[in-house]
């Protein structure tokens, strides 16, 4: 994605302004303490920020429940205009932002460029969010006027993980405020800046009414205060499928609705007639992008037995020539976030390789460096390729007929994206339609991401496509259904 950006000549988030702190209508001291801010490629500390606790998320959603009223009751076009002024500055401090996202996630330039492409896209897509109709026309068998009209929830609570935080964080935050909301955004401890306080302060300097986002850098504890105050009626969760059920389960005792974008293990079906050398730059991208933590990432390599030789062959020469360092250098691959997730990727690739399959490239580490990975002879019942990894992993797995590739790619309890890289882009369309996912690419791998899309999976994937689009509408308004008539009828009693 291409995007015109300008270097700002002045620094907007200046990590003394936010030491210790949390956002709450300006930077205030968090209850639960703070916490250092690491950057992964060197461990050097960026700065530190505040953890919330059940006090903290308790007073800002009652304040962010007070500023929504005036704040709704504002002119579309006065939100819009915040929301188009904040993607302005997204792009005059794109250079400090790809700087944030780069130390803190450990991301390589071109995807922190992406990050912050999106993000700017995100804000001018909400600020066209604030003027669609906010309703329709009914309707009615009675002499009377019969509407829908979509109004605002309230308070809606996102909570966002440490992949893409920028992305992550604005897609849920952007057209939540552009509809009339307040929102309380709670960022993962690892990435409170470019999953937080970034996005505050941009809107901040938009002109956003001070209450009407609050940030919340925390852990569990303020997670389940989230989901659970009674002021927070929606419910924005993009993270793993384990925590997305204990979040699916807390809102549901509560009876407010929760919107789910949850893990993968996404499959990349390289049919027979799909052209080797193209199919495995694409597959490197999907496997290897952001070393691998993306939801969307390529986790299952479906490849015709006919080609899969020299699929495995040209693939593990790729990821041994792909360069694995500090994100800030000429490199292709960065850190993973922790030694925790490095651990965890590292079990997965050794236990497959004790379980039998064989190691073609990669499997080895330096710090949070982990080589980009190749595992050939894969069966389906082991670890890597029946667990989404979050890690450079390309587990390959080989099928003799299309039928047997379709059972394959749906034989899993993920549904997030999909690929079909194949010579007949109307058969590999044809075999998408028999397999469960919320995104489907035909001839592209599978991590792809557009402001304008509507972006969602299915099964344990998450709750279908909650952003993006009309999707935003549903997500983030409720509906009201009004009638009007000229005079009050008589009634049989």
């Amino acid at each position: 994605m291409t995007t015109a950006m300008t270097t700002a000549t002045t620094t907007i988030l200046d990590p003394a302004a936010f030491a210790g702190s949390v956002y709450s209508g300006g930077w205030v001291a968090a209850h639960g303490g703070s916490a250092p801010i690491v950057a992964p490629a060197t461990g050097d500390v960026l700065g530190t920020t505040g953890v919330a606790d059940v006090r903290d998320v308790t007073e800002a959603s009652t304040a962010a429940a007070a500023a929504q009223r005036d704040w709704a009751a504002a002119s579309y076009a006065d939100r819009a205009a915040v929301l188009r002024r904040a993607g302005a500055l997204i792009e005059e401090h794109a250079d400090e932002l790809r700087g944030w996202v780069t130390r803190e996630t450990g991301a390589v330039d071109g995807l922190a460029r992406f990050a912050v492409g999106v993000a700017a896209q995100e804000c001018y897509e909400a600020a066209a969010l604030a003027s669609r109709s906010p309703g329709e026309i009914l309707p009615t068998a009675e002499p009377r006027l019969s509407l829908l009209r979509r109004v605002p929830v309230g308070v809606v609570g996102v909570i966002s993980p440490f992949n893409v935080p920028l992305i992550l964080s604005i897609r849920s935050v952007a057209p939540a405020l552009a509809l009339g909301n307040a929102v309380v955004l709670k960022p993962d401890l690892r990435t409170p800046v470019s999953g937080g306080f970034a996005i505050a302060r941009m809107l901040a300097e938009a002109g956003l009414p001070e209450g009407v986002l609050h940030v919340l850098p925390g852990g569990a504890e303020a997670g389940t205060a989230l989901v659970a105050d009674p002021r927070v009626r929606v419910v924005s969760f993009t993270g793993s499928s384990r925590t997305g059920r204990a979040v699916a389960e807390l809102a549901a005792r509560h009876l407010k609705r929760v919107h789910l974008e949850l893990g993968g293990n996404s499959a990349l079906i390289v049919l027979e007639d799909a052209d080797v050398d193209r199919a495995v730059s694409a597959a490197a991208w999907g496997s290897y992008l952001h070393q691998g933590q993306i939801c969307m990432t390529t986790g299952r390599h479906l490849v015709h037995e006919s080609i899969a030789e020299s699929y495995v062959e040209a693939l593990a020469a790729h990821a041994n020539a792909l360069p694995v360092g500090d994100p800030t250098g000429p490199v292709a691959l960065g850190p993973l976030i922790d030694a925790g997730q490095r651990d965890k990727v590292h079990a997965l690739v050794t236990s497959t390789v004790d379980a039998g399959a064989r190691l073609v490239a990669g499997g080895t580490y330096d710090g949070l460096f982990y080589r980009p990975t190749v595992l050939d002879d894969v069966r389906t019942d082991m670890p890597a390729y029946a667990n989404e990894v979050f890690g450079p992993v390309a587990p390959v797995v080989r099928f003799a007929s299309a039928e047997e590739a379709v059972r394959l790619a749906a034989a899993s309890d993920y549904g997030l994206s999909l690929s079909i890289l194949t010579g007949d882009a109307m058969r590999g369309l044809a075999l998408a339609e028999q397999i469960p996912t919320g995104i489907v690419h035909i001839n592209d791998q599978t991590v792809n991401d557009e402001a304008v899309a509507p972006f969602g999976g299915v099964l344990d994937s998450g709750t279908g496509a909650r952003f993006g689009g009309s999707a935003n509408l549903d997500a983030f308004t409720d509906s009201r259904w009004i009638t009007v008539r000229g005079q009050i009828p008589e009634y049989p009693f």
